[in-house]
Protein backbone atom coordinates (compact mmCIF):
# COMPACT_ATOMS: atom_id res chain seq x y z
CA UNK A 1 0.00 0.00 0.00
CA UNK A 2 1.51 3.65 -0.77
CA UNK A 3 1.35 6.54 1.17
CA UNK A 4 1.26 9.89 -0.26
CA UNK A 5 4.32 12.34 1.40
CA UNK A 6 1.62 14.63 2.71
CA UNK A 7 0.13 11.86 4.15
CA UNK A 8 3.29 11.28 6.11
CA UNK A 9 4.07 14.26 6.83
CA UNK A 10 0.77 14.74 8.62
CA UNK A 11 1.30 11.59 10.83
CA UNK A 12 4.32 12.80 11.97
CA UNK A 13 2.96 15.99 12.84
CA UNK A 14 0.47 14.26 14.94
CA UNK A 15 2.57 12.35 16.36
CA UNK A 16 5.04 15.17 17.48
CA UNK A 17 2.50 16.90 18.72
CA UNK A 18 0.88 14.33 21.05
CA UNK A 19 4.55 13.73 21.89
CA UNK A 20 4.48 17.54 23.25
CA UNK A 21 1.84 17.22 24.56
CA UNK A 22 2.34 14.28 26.75
CA UNK A 23 5.84 15.84 27.48
CA UNK A 24 4.02 19.00 28.80
CA UNK A 25 2.05 17.25 31.22
CA UNK A 26 4.66 15.62 33.00
CA UNK A 27 6.32 18.56 32.94
CA UNK A 28 3.15 19.84 34.81
CA UNK A 29 2.75 17.20 36.57
CA UNK A 30 6.55 17.22 38.33
CA UNK A 31 7.86 20.54 38.27
CA UNK A 32 6.32 21.97 41.22
CA UNK A 33 8.60 25.07 41.69
CA UNK A 34 10.65 26.92 39.64
CA UNK A 35 14.67 27.53 40.83
CA UNK A 36 13.67 30.45 42.07
CA UNK A 37 10.46 29.72 44.26
CA UNK A 38 12.51 26.79 45.38
CA UNK A 39 15.42 29.06 46.47
CA UNK A 40 12.82 31.57 48.31
CA UNK A 41 11.15 28.99 49.88
CA UNK A 42 14.25 26.51 51.32
CA UNK A 43 15.37 30.19 53.11
CA UNK A 44 12.81 29.54 55.88
CA UNK A 45 11.35 26.08 54.74
CA UNK A 46 12.62 22.24 54.74
CA UNK A 47 10.53 21.70 51.41
CA UNK A 48 11.30 19.23 49.11
CA UNK A 49 11.91 20.00 45.41
CA UNK A 50 8.70 17.46 44.59
CA UNK A 51 5.80 18.50 46.65
CA UNK A 52 4.97 15.55 49.21
CA UNK A 53 2.39 13.45 47.79
CA UNK A 54 -0.60 13.42 50.56
CA UNK A 55 -2.36 10.94 48.61
CA UNK A 56 -3.90 8.68 51.63
CA UNK A 57 -4.95 4.74 51.85
CA UNK A 58 -7.17 3.61 54.46
CA UNK A 59 -7.33 0.12 56.00
CA UNK A 60 -9.00 -2.27 53.84
CA UNK A 61 -11.49 -3.06 57.02
CA UNK A 62 -12.59 0.49 56.44
CA UNK A 63 -12.97 -0.03 52.62
CA UNK A 64 -14.75 -3.04 52.52
CA UNK A 65 -17.42 -1.02 55.12
CA UNK A 66 -17.62 1.69 52.78
CA UNK A 67 -15.75 4.50 53.95
CA UNK A 68 -14.45 7.09 52.38
CA UNK A 69 -10.77 7.66 51.09
CA UNK A 70 -10.28 11.74 51.16
CA UNK A 71 -9.12 13.21 47.60
CA UNK A 72 -6.30 15.73 48.86
CA UNK A 73 -4.32 18.42 46.95
CA UNK A 74 -1.14 18.53 47.37
CA UNK A 75 -0.41 21.77 46.98
CA UNK A 76 -3.31 22.81 49.64
CA UNK A 77 -2.16 20.32 51.73
CA UNK A 78 1.14 21.40 51.92
CA UNK A 79 0.17 25.40 52.34
CA UNK A 80 -1.86 23.82 55.56
CA UNK A 81 1.11 21.78 56.71
CA UNK A 82 2.82 25.06 56.77
CA UNK A 83 0.58 27.24 58.32
CA UNK A 84 -0.56 24.53 61.14
CA UNK A 85 3.31 24.91 62.29
CA UNK A 86 3.90 28.94 61.33
CA UNK A 87 4.18 30.73 64.95
CA UNK A 88 2.71 33.84 63.22
CA UNK A 89 -1.33 32.88 63.35
CA UNK A 90 -1.36 33.44 66.86
CA UNK A 91 -1.10 37.73 67.97
CA UNK A 92 2.19 37.72 69.64
CA UNK A 93 3.49 34.57 67.21
CA UNK A 94 3.97 32.59 70.56
CA UNK A 95 1.56 29.77 69.52
CA UNK A 96 0.49 27.60 66.07
CA UNK A 97 -2.18 25.18 65.80
CA UNK A 98 0.99 22.37 66.81
CA UNK A 99 2.13 23.75 69.88
CA UNK A 100 -1.39 22.44 71.54
CA UNK A 101 -1.16 19.17 68.29
CA UNK A 102 1.87 17.40 68.82
CA UNK A 103 2.66 14.69 65.93
CA UNK A 104 4.26 12.35 68.66
CA UNK A 105 1.46 12.77 70.45
CA UNK A 106 -0.55 11.92 67.95
CA UNK A 107 -1.16 16.14 67.42
CA UNK A 108 -2.32 15.99 71.13
CA UNK A 109 -0.29 17.90 74.07
CA UNK A 110 1.06 16.32 77.03
CA UNK A 111 -0.47 19.03 79.33
CA UNK A 112 -3.30 18.95 81.29
CA UNK A 113 -4.28 22.44 79.67
CA UNK A 114 -2.29 23.98 76.86
CA UNK A 115 -0.38 27.19 77.27
CA UNK A 116 -1.92 30.21 74.67
CA UNK A 117 -0.78 33.38 74.32
CA UNK A 118 0.81 35.78 77.23
CA UNK A 119 1.41 33.06 79.37
CA UNK A 120 -2.17 32.25 79.65
CA UNK A 121 -3.72 28.24 79.62
CA UNK A 122 -6.78 26.67 77.63
CA UNK A 123 -9.59 25.95 80.15
CA UNK A 124 -9.44 22.29 78.34
CA UNK A 125 -7.30 19.23 77.66
CA UNK A 126 -5.79 19.49 74.10
CA UNK A 127 -8.29 16.90 71.95
CA UNK A 128 -5.81 14.25 69.84
CA UNK A 129 -6.19 15.23 66.21
CA UNK A 130 -5.01 11.71 65.16
CA UNK A 131 -8.04 9.85 67.54
CA UNK A 132 -9.74 9.05 64.42
CA UNK A 133 -9.21 6.90 61.49
CA UNK A 134 -9.39 9.86 59.15
CA UNK A 135 -12.11 12.98 59.72
CA UNK A 136 -14.12 11.91 55.88
CA UNK A 137 -14.72 7.98 57.12
CA UNK A 138 -14.97 9.26 60.67
CA UNK A 139 -16.96 12.44 60.70
CA UNK A 140 -18.60 13.04 57.41
CA UNK A 141 -22.21 11.86 56.86
CA UNK A 142 -22.17 9.18 53.48
CA UNK A 143 -24.21 7.05 51.32
CA UNK A 144 -23.36 3.99 53.72
CA UNK A 145 -23.90 6.08 57.13
CA UNK A 146 -20.53 7.04 58.54
CA UNK A 147 -20.22 9.47 61.21
CA UNK A 148 -23.12 12.46 60.73
CA UNK A 149 -23.73 14.67 63.48
CA UNK A 150 -19.91 14.68 65.26
CA UNK A 151 -18.55 17.66 66.03
CA UNK A 152 -14.98 19.23 67.25
CA UNK A 153 -14.35 20.48 70.95
CA UNK A 154 -15.32 19.01 74.08
CA UNK A 155 -18.50 20.88 73.59
CA UNK A 156 -18.52 20.17 70.17
CA UNK A 157 -19.39 23.82 68.99
CA UNK A 158 -17.69 23.88 65.82
CA UNK A 159 -18.84 21.28 62.90
CA UNK A 160 -16.03 21.11 61.02
CA UNK A 161 -11.76 21.32 61.16
CA UNK A 162 -12.01 24.62 59.31
CA UNK A 163 -14.67 26.03 61.85
CA UNK A 164 -12.32 24.63 64.79
CA UNK A 165 -9.47 26.53 63.27
CA UNK A 166 -11.18 29.90 63.19
CA UNK A 167 -12.61 29.08 66.64
CA UNK A 168 -8.80 28.40 67.69
CA UNK A 169 -7.16 31.13 65.86
CA UNK A 170 -9.98 33.70 67.15
CA UNK A 171 -9.75 32.38 70.88
CA UNK A 172 -8.33 35.15 72.98
CA UNK A 173 -6.69 32.36 74.98
CA UNK A 174 -4.98 30.33 72.17
CA UNK A 175 -4.08 32.26 69.53
CA UNK A 176 -5.77 35.47 70.29
CA UNK A 177 -5.85 36.42 66.55
CA UNK A 178 -8.44 38.52 63.87
CA UNK A 179 -8.61 36.33 61.00
CA UNK A 180 -8.96 39.24 58.77
CA UNK A 181 -5.59 41.01 60.86
CA UNK A 182 -3.72 37.55 59.86
CA UNK A 183 -4.41 37.75 55.78
CA UNK A 184 -2.52 40.73 55.75
CA UNK A 185 0.11 39.61 58.00
CA UNK A 186 0.68 36.54 56.30
CA UNK A 187 0.14 38.39 52.35
CA UNK A 188 3.35 39.92 52.74
CA UNK A 189 5.58 37.09 53.02
CA UNK A 190 7.04 35.58 50.67
CA UNK A 191 6.96 31.79 50.84
CA UNK A 192 3.15 32.32 51.58
CA UNK A 193 3.02 34.02 48.29
CA UNK A 194 4.75 30.96 46.43
CA UNK A 195 2.67 28.50 48.37
CA UNK A 196 -0.89 30.61 48.06
CA UNK A 197 -0.14 30.80 44.24
CA UNK A 198 0.71 27.27 43.81
CA UNK A 199 -2.39 26.18 45.96
CA UNK A 200 -4.53 28.74 44.34
CA UNK A 201 -3.48 29.95 41.33
CA UNK A 202 -2.83 33.11 42.44
CA UNK A 203 -1.11 34.93 45.65
CA UNK A 204 -4.47 35.99 47.14
CA UNK A 205 -4.30 35.14 50.97
CA UNK A 206 -8.44 35.10 52.15
CA UNK A 207 -9.04 33.42 55.43
CA UNK A 208 -11.41 31.03 53.57
CA UNK A 209 -8.10 29.91 51.78
CA UNK A 210 -6.49 29.42 54.89
CA UNK A 211 -8.61 27.79 56.57
CA UNK A 212 -9.50 24.91 53.82
CA UNK A 213 -5.37 24.97 53.00
CA UNK A 214 -5.31 24.30 57.15
CA UNK A 215 -8.19 21.69 56.73
CA UNK A 216 -6.80 19.83 53.84
CA UNK A 217 -3.86 19.40 55.99
CA UNK A 218 -5.66 18.06 58.52
CA UNK A 219 -7.94 15.88 56.49
CA UNK A 220 -4.48 14.12 54.92
CA UNK A 221 -4.03 12.76 58.90
CA UNK A 222 -5.10 8.57 58.52
CA UNK A 223 -4.07 6.70 61.12
CA UNK A 224 -5.56 3.22 60.09
CA UNK A 225 -1.54 1.29 60.13
CA UNK A 226 -1.81 -0.09 63.68
CA UNK A 227 -2.35 -4.08 65.01
CA UNK A 228 -5.97 -3.32 65.54
CA UNK A 229 -6.64 -3.23 61.80
CA UNK A 230 -3.87 -5.53 61.01
CA UNK A 231 -6.39 -7.85 62.74
CA UNK A 232 -9.66 -6.21 61.70
CA UNK A 233 -8.09 -6.93 58.04
CA UNK A 234 -7.14 -10.61 58.99
CA UNK A 235 -10.57 -11.54 61.20
CA UNK A 236 -12.93 -9.51 59.47
CA UNK A 237 -14.95 -8.42 62.02
CA UNK A 238 -14.09 -6.97 65.72
CA UNK A 239 -16.27 -9.92 67.03
CA UNK A 240 -13.81 -12.59 66.39
CA UNK A 241 -10.23 -13.00 68.25
CA UNK A 242 -7.38 -11.73 66.11
CA UNK A 243 -4.69 -14.24 65.19
CA UNK A 244 -2.29 -11.52 65.37
CA UNK A 245 -3.21 -10.49 69.13
CA UNK A 246 -2.01 -12.49 72.22
CA UNK A 247 -4.24 -14.13 74.15
CA UNK A 248 -4.62 -11.46 76.83
CA UNK A 249 -4.82 -8.39 74.08
CA UNK A 250 -8.31 -10.43 72.79
CA UNK A 251 -9.02 -10.86 76.25
CA UNK A 252 -9.36 -6.93 76.29
CA UNK A 253 -10.91 -6.81 72.94
CA UNK A 254 -14.15 -9.14 74.03
CA UNK A 255 -13.73 -6.58 77.42
CA UNK A 256 -14.21 -3.87 75.67
CA UNK A 257 -17.04 -4.61 73.00
CA UNK A 258 -19.17 -5.76 75.78
CA UNK A 259 -18.44 -3.08 78.26
CA UNK A 260 -17.10 -0.12 76.54
CA UNK A 261 -18.19 -0.02 72.51
CA UNK A 262 -21.99 1.02 73.97
CA UNK A 263 -20.42 5.13 73.73
CA UNK A 264 -16.63 3.71 72.38
CA UNK A 265 -17.29 2.17 68.95
CA UNK A 266 -16.36 -1.23 68.89
CA UNK A 267 -14.32 -0.69 65.15
CA UNK A 268 -11.96 2.19 66.74
CA UNK A 269 -13.07 4.18 63.74
CA UNK A 270 -16.51 5.13 63.37
CA UNK A 271 -18.86 6.86 65.70
CA UNK A 272 -19.70 5.00 69.03
CA UNK A 273 -23.47 5.37 70.45
CA UNK A 274 -23.06 7.99 71.97
CA UNK A 275 -21.78 11.52 70.70
CA UNK A 276 -21.92 13.08 74.02
CA UNK A 277 -21.86 11.77 77.45
CA UNK A 278 -21.55 12.46 81.14
CA UNK A 279 -19.35 9.74 82.83
CA UNK A 280 -19.32 10.70 86.34
CA UNK A 281 -16.35 12.26 86.91
CA UNK A 282 -17.70 15.00 89.37
CA UNK A 283 -20.48 15.34 91.53
CA UNK A 284 -20.68 19.29 90.78
CA UNK A 285 -19.14 20.14 87.39
CA UNK A 286 -16.83 23.74 87.80
CA UNK A 287 -16.95 23.17 83.75
CA UNK A 288 -20.43 22.80 82.78
CA UNK A 289 -19.76 21.56 79.42
CA UNK A 290 -22.36 21.02 76.85
CA UNK A 291 -24.08 22.95 80.31
CA UNK A 292 -22.65 25.95 79.46
CA UNK A 293 -22.95 25.84 75.49
CA UNK A 294 -26.73 25.68 75.90
CA UNK A 295 -27.00 27.13 79.01
CA UNK A 296 -29.41 23.92 79.71
CA UNK A 297 -28.46 22.03 83.41
CA UNK A 298 -29.93 18.59 81.91
CA UNK A 299 -26.36 19.24 80.03
CA UNK A 300 -24.59 19.91 82.80
CA UNK A 301 -21.16 17.98 82.74
CA UNK A 302 -22.08 17.24 79.61
CA UNK A 303 -18.35 16.37 76.90
CA UNK A 304 -17.98 14.79 74.02
CA UNK A 305 -17.18 11.47 73.96
CA UNK A 306 -13.79 10.96 72.13
CA UNK A 307 -12.39 8.64 69.18
CA UNK A 308 -9.52 6.70 70.76
CA UNK A 309 -7.17 5.95 68.40
CA UNK A 310 -3.67 6.37 69.19
CA UNK A 311 -4.50 6.20 72.70
CA UNK A 312 -1.55 5.82 74.37
CA UNK A 313 0.23 8.23 73.10
CA UNK A 314 -2.23 11.46 74.42
CA UNK A 315 -1.96 11.41 77.88
CA UNK A 316 -3.10 12.95 80.48
CA UNK A 317 -7.08 12.28 79.63
CA UNK A 318 -10.86 13.23 80.45
CA UNK A 319 -11.68 17.19 79.06
CA UNK A 320 -9.45 18.37 81.94
CA UNK A 321 -6.61 16.04 81.97
CA UNK A 322 -6.74 15.15 85.33
CA UNK A 323 -5.83 11.40 84.86
CA UNK A 324 -2.51 10.83 84.03
CA UNK A 325 -2.44 7.56 82.94
CA UNK A 326 -4.50 4.91 81.28
CA UNK A 327 -4.48 2.92 84.68
CA UNK A 328 -6.45 5.62 86.26
CA UNK A 329 -9.01 5.49 83.33
CA UNK A 330 -9.68 2.36 83.77
CA UNK A 331 -10.30 2.47 87.30
CA UNK A 332 -12.40 5.60 87.08
CA UNK A 333 -14.99 3.19 84.92
CA UNK A 334 -14.65 0.20 87.14
CA UNK A 335 -15.06 1.54 90.45
CA UNK A 336 -15.18 5.32 90.42
CA UNK A 337 -17.89 6.53 88.26
CA UNK A 338 -19.99 8.98 90.46
CA UNK A 339 -23.75 9.67 90.77
CA UNK A 340 -24.31 12.68 88.85
CA UNK A 341 -27.91 13.53 87.60
CA UNK A 342 -26.81 13.73 84.00
CA UNK A 343 -24.66 10.51 84.25
CA UNK A 344 -25.81 8.62 81.12
CA UNK A 345 -27.93 5.85 80.93
CA UNK A 346 -24.57 3.52 79.84
CA UNK A 347 -22.97 3.64 83.18
CA UNK A 348 -26.00 3.09 84.94
CA UNK A 349 -27.41 0.32 86.66
CA UNK A 350 -31.11 -0.43 86.34
CA UNK A 351 -32.16 0.61 89.42
CA UNK A 352 -30.15 3.63 88.60
CA UNK A 353 -27.05 3.87 90.76
CA UNK A 354 -23.70 4.34 89.27
CA UNK A 355 -22.42 1.41 87.10
CA UNK A 356 -19.33 -0.38 88.61
CA UNK A 357 -17.92 -2.48 86.44
CA UNK A 358 -15.49 -3.94 88.70
CA UNK A 359 -12.33 -5.33 86.76
CA UNK A 360 -9.95 -7.47 88.30
CA UNK A 361 -6.61 -7.11 87.90
CA UNK A 362 -6.09 -9.77 85.23
CA UNK A 363 -8.91 -7.67 82.98
CA UNK A 364 -7.67 -4.29 83.94
CA UNK A 365 -4.07 -5.32 82.44
CA UNK A 366 -6.30 -6.83 79.40
CA UNK A 367 -8.24 -3.38 78.79
CA UNK A 368 -4.55 -1.75 78.81
CA UNK A 369 -3.28 -4.27 76.44
CA UNK A 370 -6.17 -3.97 73.99
CA UNK A 371 -6.21 -0.27 74.26
CA UNK A 372 -2.42 -0.15 73.58
CA UNK A 373 -3.33 -2.25 70.07
CA UNK A 374 -4.44 1.25 68.29
CA UNK A 375 -1.15 2.70 68.55
CA UNK A 376 -0.23 3.84 65.28
CA UNK A 377 3.67 3.95 65.35
CA UNK A 378 4.71 5.07 61.78
CA UNK A 379 1.93 8.22 62.01
CA UNK A 380 3.74 9.52 64.31
CA UNK A 381 6.98 9.11 62.71
CA UNK A 382 5.44 9.89 58.98
CA UNK A 383 7.65 12.76 57.61
CA UNK A 384 4.55 14.56 55.70
CA UNK A 385 3.02 15.70 58.77
CA UNK A 386 5.88 17.40 60.24
CA UNK A 387 7.48 21.12 61.42
CA UNK A 388 8.31 22.02 58.09
CA UNK A 389 10.42 24.96 59.58
CA UNK A 390 14.08 25.50 59.57
CA UNK A 391 15.33 25.89 63.06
Amino acid sequence: MKYSISKITCALGMVFLLSSCLKDQVDVSVTHYTPEELQTLQQYLDLPEYRDNYEVALADHLVKRGAITPVLNDAKATLGRVLFYDHKLSLTEETSCASCHDQKLAFSDDKARSEGINGQFTRRNSLPLAATANFSSSYDTGPTGFGGGVGFFWDERASSISGQSELTIEDDIEMGMNLDDLTVRLANEEYYKILFRKAYGDELVTKERLLSAIEEFVNAFVSTNSRFDEGMNLAGTQFEDFPNFTAQENMGKALFNQNCSSCHSSDMSTPGGMNVANNGLDLVYDDKGMGERFADESLNGVFKVPFLRNIELTAPYMHDGRFETLEEVIEHYSTGIRAHDNLAEQLREPQGTPRRFNFSDEEKAALLAYLKTVTDESFAEDARYSDPFKQ
